[in-house]
């Protein structure tokens, strides 16, 4: 179905809700009165589609024909519509278009592929490699080899049961032999540990429970999307935001069509920007979901001098080695190479034998005569030095796989001769091979690879293993570099404005590993590097316990970042630091020993006495901390694109990684303070005066005149509205405060949108403007 084309609705702002069986749409429902007074203009909401029962997430999708039913159904969310709709809001989904749940027994399509095979209608849904295992699609369902396990494997009538997963029987199979049985149907039970390197369908990332779903292929677009694209068409739903696009095999003619489909509805993607990349033009969105804005948002607070005090006493603390994070390009590729030959080796092998056959069925002799070996080689090389996530078919190839990164790729060989499988392999991916078989599938799966591995390498493992700044440990970050200045800051912005007006920004989502909040107080240490170093060296004399010096540093900086908190949500954390570095221990080879020894010295230091002293810094810090929140939040709600406001932080909002960014919040907060104040007065000025903040709007830098200039950050939008910020707040205290700092203001006069009896006009007193609060949004009035 494709609905009439109309002008798309652009929210104002959106606020997430995580939806789950405990939060269910009725529940939505009831917190819609106080999210409307608040000035949102949409409900932005996790997946709503039928996924895994008791998913707390949503998106391992088993069924898009139907809303989850845990959630109250169709008819649940058609009542939240209509009471959004009576308090003048609208709704916004996240939507799945990659992946599906690998639960065949909730999986009506997966399970029919299970039972028929290739010849399945549904076989076409799944990225599966059929020519792989011997035409058996691989099940990694098993809890040891299967000469271990195979008495635990029951046939029940025409089902295949281990525990509590279920599979269908070939047609004509049940009466067999169990060890027959199993040769004889579409699918093949193993050992969860052959997923590493057997596995033989796409999956997300390295998630073998989610299969890889070929939404290029237009059937599987029209029986994935119906459901959705009925729900705008009949005004349900207003926009969508499209979860991980990058693993899709076409993201350019995926969103060419689900813009046509959709009628043009606004819709942002989850697309991860590295740092200094741009959204392609030709993408036919209104932008990303907002991880490169939280990357410049936190830049403006962080300070460059003392990120580069705080690195040095990193290293003298921590001593990491080399591929342990004493540089971040060096820890980045160094965790590239252990992905690609460990957690992502079956996307390589699957990549190195499509390489493989393009090679020996191309009419060009250069090609001929390639080892897969060598191919293999090629590949990696190219693959560990992208700096982007990947390629798309509408951008310049050249301009990711570069010949430098070719050049480095063919130090890898020792003979020459064998170094030209580097040229080869990118001559293929840049389509200068002609245009022989399976070329595009080379293209296609070296794009989804390279996806793959930069999240994984990058997000999953030297987030974990280079840790001087926690704060910038967030995806779409430099953690190597993670300050910017307001000019860099204001030019991002500008650039922004003019490309991208209907973006979204975000500071906190459900995926980043802290909340705003908690990034902000570990922002304030690079304002006082030296004081942090003395601490640990108090607080870790002893050496007692430490089982990681590396670990520590992060442990310590969580506790400063979180204030006072239960212990167990700072062990659940650090124990998903430890298992995603992968240095000593993993979520698939766990150390035992290790990891109770972390556990214990979090709770006999960050969490015992010692931690005592952390939290004293942070309350002599906390004037500080504050200027930094409510800077990151006000910022965030005035710059240019649409701000999502994840649920619970219009109030201060200190979170950990998932799931404890996930858990429940109160609707209202029970004491929203400053922040709460500031979120409402932006939200509302927004919806009061849209088209200062729309697609004409305009944004212009303001520049503050006088000693303490550097620390005020300003900007004018539309000549409507002023947002002022103040900046490293403990340099500014320790250089004497802000003196005759003067901040000029656009013409007419200005309201102090928290305090409209003080009004500005010609230029302000930063002292002035800063003296309620430290940061200021002031209105036009005449």
């Amino acid at each position: 179905m494709t609905p009439e084309r109309s002008d798309p609705v652009v929210p104002t702002a959106t606020y997430r809700l995580q939806l789950q069986p405990e939060f269910p749409f009725a529940a939505a429902a009831t917190a819609v009165p106080y999210l409307a007074s608040l000035g949102i203009s949409h409900l932005h909401l996790s997946p709503v589609l039928e996924s895994v029962p008791g998913s707390l997430h949503g998106y391992d999708v088993v069924d898009h024909a139907r809303v989850r039913e845990e959630l109250g159904g169709e008819e649940g969310l058609r009542a939240l519509a209509r009471t959004a709709r009576e308090h003048g809001l609208g709704l916004v989904v996240d939507i799945v278009p990659n992946h599906m749940a690998m639960a065949p027994r909730h999986n009506h399509a997966l399970w029919e592929v299970l039972r028929e095979g290739p010849k399945s209608p549904y076989a076409r849904w799944f990225d599966i490699d059929w020519e792989a295992q011997g035409g058996q699609l691989l099940l990694p369902v098993l809890g040891g080899p299967l000469g271990r396990e195979i008495d635990r494997l029951e046939v029940d009538g025409d089902v295949l049961r281990y525990y509590d997963h279920v599979f269908p029987l070939r047609e004509g199979t049940g009466e067999l032999p169990l060890p027959q049985l199993l040769d004889a149907q579409w699918y093949r039970p193993v050992w969860w540990r052959l997923a590493r390197t057997e596995l033989n369908y796409r999956r997300f990332f390295s998630i073998s429970e989610l299969i890889g779903v070929r939404v290029e292929d237009p059937e599987v677009f029209e029986a994935t999307h119906g459901k959705i694209l009925a729900l705008l068409h009949e005004g349900v739903v207003d926009g969508m935001r499209v979860d991980h696009p990058d693993g899709l095999a076409d993201p350019d003619t995926y969103l060419r069509r689900l813009h046509e489909a959709s009628g043009g509805r606004w819709t942002v993607v989850e697309k991860i920007l590295s740092d200094g990349e741009h959204l392609p033009p030709s993408w036919p969105v209104a932008g990303t979901t907002g991880y490169d804005a939280l990357r410049h948002v936190d830049g403006l607070f962080t300070d460059p001098a003392g990120f580069g005090e705080l690195l040095g006493q990193y290293r003298r603390f921590a001593a990491p080695q080399t591929d342990r994070g004493g540089q971040w390009e060096a820890t980045v590729r160094r965790a590239a190479y252990k992905v690609l030959t460990h957690e992502l080796a079956a996307e390589t092998d699957r990549l190195t034998r499509v390489a493989d056959r393009v090679c020996a069925a191309s009419p060009e002799p250069a090609l001929r005569d390639r080892a897969p070996w060598a191919l293999r080689t090629a590949a990696q090389e190219l693959l560990v030095r992208l700096e982007v996530y990947r390629p798309y078919a509408s951008g310049d190839a050249a301009a990711v796989v570069t010949e430098e990164a070719a050049a480095e790729a063919r130090h890898a060989f020792v003979v020459p001769e064998e170094a030209e499988a580097v040229d080869v392999v990118r001559d293929l991916l840049l389509g200068r091979a002609g245009d022989g078989p399976g070329q595009e599938e080379l293209r296609t799966r070296f794009a989804q690879t390279a996806s793959a591995l930069r999240a994984k390498s990058v997000e999953d493992t030297a987030f974990y293993r280079y840790v001087p700044l926690l704060s910038a440990t967030e995806v779409g970050g430099n953690p190597g570099a993670p300050a910017l200045s307001p000019e860099e800051f204001h030019a991002y912005c500008a650039r922004v404005q003019r490309d991208w007006p209907a973006t979204g920004t975000v500071v906190s989502t459900h995926d980043t590993k802290r909340s705003a909040d908690v990034r902000a107080a570990l922002a304030v240490l690079t304002e006082c590097p030296e004081r942090w170093a003395s601490l640990l060296a108090e607080v870790t004399r002893s050496g007692e316990g430490v089982p990681d010096a590396q670990v520590a540093w992060a442990a310590w900086q969580t506790v400063f970042g979180l204030g006072p908190a239960e212990p167990e949500r700072v062990r659940q954390a650090l124990l998903k630091h430890v298992r995603e570095a992968g240095l000593f221990t993993s979520w698939t080879e766990q150390e035992p020993p290790y990891e109770e020894a972390v556990a214990a010295f979090v709770a006999a230091g960050p969490c015992g006495p010692p931690g005592a002293r952390v939290a004293a810094l942070r309350d002599e810090l906390a004037p500080h901390i504050r200027a930094n929140v409510l800077g990151v939040a006000l910022v965030h709600l005035t710059m240019p694109g649409v701000p999502d406001v994840y649920q619970g932080t219009e109030a201060e909002y200190r979170a950990l990684v998932d799931p404890d960014n996930r858990r429940p919040v109160r609707f209202p907060p029970e004491d929203a303070g400053d922040k709460g104040a500031v979120t409402a007065a932006a939200l509302r000025l927004r919806a009061r005066r849209p088209a200062a903040f729309g697609d004409a709007a305009t944004y212009a830098p303001l520049t503050a005149e006088g000693p303490a200039a550097a620390h005020c950050a300003a900007f004018a939008r539309s000549g409507e509205v002023v947002t002022a910020v103040t900046r490293l707040s403990l340099r500014l205290a320790r250089a004497g405060g802000w003196r005759e700092t003067r901040l000029p203001l656009p013409p007419g006069r200005w309201a102090d949108v928290l305090a409209p009896e003080r009004e500005f006009e010609g230029h302000a007193r930063v002292a002035e403007l800063f003296a309620r609060l430290p940061v200021a949004l002031l209105e036009r009035v005449g």
